[in-house]
């Protein structure tokens, strides 16, 4: 055995064949090995001769050890898990920012498929697929007893099949059946738009390979022809996170070269890990820097960042960086709270592990895991609030979750619906009463209708005004 494997940091939600990172070595045999348990191997043996011996249908050994380490790791925390060999190829392709399947990002609760968010601009989101769904069908097939890896293998196929997907909604009294039909995947890392004169909007929408490159692509076309930005929205809703060093780009973006930007803490010294806004802590398997195009002005340009309960991990880092660097204000909603660490540790067979190896935290040290980032200001998705947004899933709710160890009392994430005003009421063309819907189902992010986005607008405008006072 190698005294060091090259593994791989990733740091997003578990993302339906997303997600792969950084390569350090770690996991080397640095600390003594502890003394076998002896007792317990022995019950583990017994175990295993009695499958072998008795069951009712003959087990093959691959299966019986596949199935085994796959136990050990999916009850650790949500996020370690085996990774078979499709599983472990999905990860590597999706960090391309296209593969194959529905577009939802998913975890495991109680033995169903439950859906952490859809991916914008794909056959889930576009069917109406909701961040909670519980997925307790998949075709004829029942979830309950497969993993999730098998689960996501039968999600996957070919391009234009279909599937059903049986449903269990919270507030639905039956289930959801929904009839998707598989498509190639392409998620577009960044977007942006001008909204007017001097008002730039940029959306990360996962963080990929090429978002640094896209980003900087992106700010320097909201400078074109002379336009001089007076204010930036940097968009970071419903983003489950993505690439550690994507992460650091985004930040570096932003930030005095060479702050610090994000540390990782655990067991092994491998993992105990400082990044700072440098090329040498972003750059990948390239020698050009692409945030060197960007203009100057993108680094003092005043700045509101939009987070909610869909922004998971490498979203935090960013928002948690630019919060405690005070080089922007967050606003939206309290964050996802996924502040671990996992490690993808290649196995023969071009299969893998993913185990959780750290936590991570922000550059004044505060640990994001099962929290998450606090707003400066509070903003809801709606006028009236969001009853839908406050029972969001997030890391708090999900089972075996880690602790955070630097905010012992780090609250659970409410799931209760909050206090509100009543919506408005209309009548419609029969003279019926009727209630307005507080939030479309399917938002069309930075328009007249994105309440959370108007908000930083009108903040944005605010600050520029004060500033101009002061000077």
């Amino acid at each position: 055995m190698s005294k060091t494997k090259t593994i791989s940091l990733t740091v997003g939600a578990f993302v339906a064949g997303a997600l792969i990172s950084l390569n350090f070595p770690a996991l080397a045999d640095k600390e003594a090995k502890p003394g076998l348990p002896i007792e317990e191997l022995r019950t583990f043996a017994e175990v295993y001769s009695a499958i072998k011996q008795g069951y009712v249908e003959p087990v093959e050994d691959k299966k019986m050890i596949t199935n085994a380490i796959s136990g050990m790791l999916a009850n650790l925390d949500p996020h370690s898990a085996y990774l078979d060999v499709d599983a472990f190829k999905d990860l590597q392709v999706g960090t391309q920012g296209e593969f194959g399947g529905l577009g939802i990002e998913v975890g495991m609760e109680d033995g169903l498929v439950k859906v952490v968010s859809p991916i914008e601009d794909t056959p889930a989101y576009r069917a109406g697929v909701k961040s909670g769904d519980l997925i307790f069908k998949l075709d004829d097939t029942m979830v309950k007893g497969l993993t999730l890896s098998e689960a996501v293998k039968k999600m996957r196929g070919k391009p234009k099949t279909p599937i059903k997907l049986s449903i269990i909604r919270k507030g639905e009294t039956k289930p959801i059946e929904l009839t998707l039909v598989r498509e190639v995947i392409k998620v577009q890392s960044v977007k942006s738009k001008l909204i007017e004169p001097g008002y730039g909007w940029v959306r990360i929408t996962q963080f990929q390979e090429n978002t640094i490159a896209e980003l900087a692509k992106h700010v320097t076309g909201l400078y074109k022809d002379g336009n001089k930005l007076q204010g930036l929205v940097l968009d970071l809703r419903n983003d489950p996170g993505g690439l550690l060093n994507g992460a650091i780009g985004v930040s570096a973006a932003f930030l005095p070269p060479d702050v610090k930007v994000v540390s990782t803490d655990g067991r092994t010294e491998d993992a105990k890990q400082e990044f700072r806004a440098r090329t040498q802590d972003y750059l990948r398997g390239t020698k050009e820097d692409p945030l060197k195009a960007m203009p100057i002005e993108a680094k003092k340009v005043p700045m509101v960042v939009l987070v909610n309960g869909g922004s998971a991990s490498a979203s935090e880092i960013v928002a948690g960086a630019l919060q405690d660097h005070k080089r922007a204000v967050i606003v939206g909603t309290q964050t996802f709270g996924k502040g671990s660490v996992q490690s993808v540790l290649p196995l023969p067979g071009n299969t893998a592990i993913k185990l959780t190896t750290a936590r991570y935290y922000t550059p004044e040290g505060r640990s994001i895991q099962a929290k998450g980032i606090t707003p400066d200001i509070v903003v809801e998705e709606s006028l009236n609030g969001n009853a839908a947004a406050s029972m969001r899933l997030r890391e708090a709710d999900l089972d075996r979750h880690l602790s955070n160890d630097r905010d012992k009392e780090a609250p659970k994430a409410d799931t209760k619906p909050q206090a509100k005003t009543p919506a408005k009421s209309g009548k419609d063309k029969n003279g019926k009463e009727e209630a307005e819907d507080e939030l479309p189902q399917r938002l069309e992010y930075a328009s007249k209708s994105d309440y959370q986005f108007q908000q930083a607008i009108n903040l944005l405008k605010g600050l520029q005004i004060m500033q101009n006072k002061t000077q």
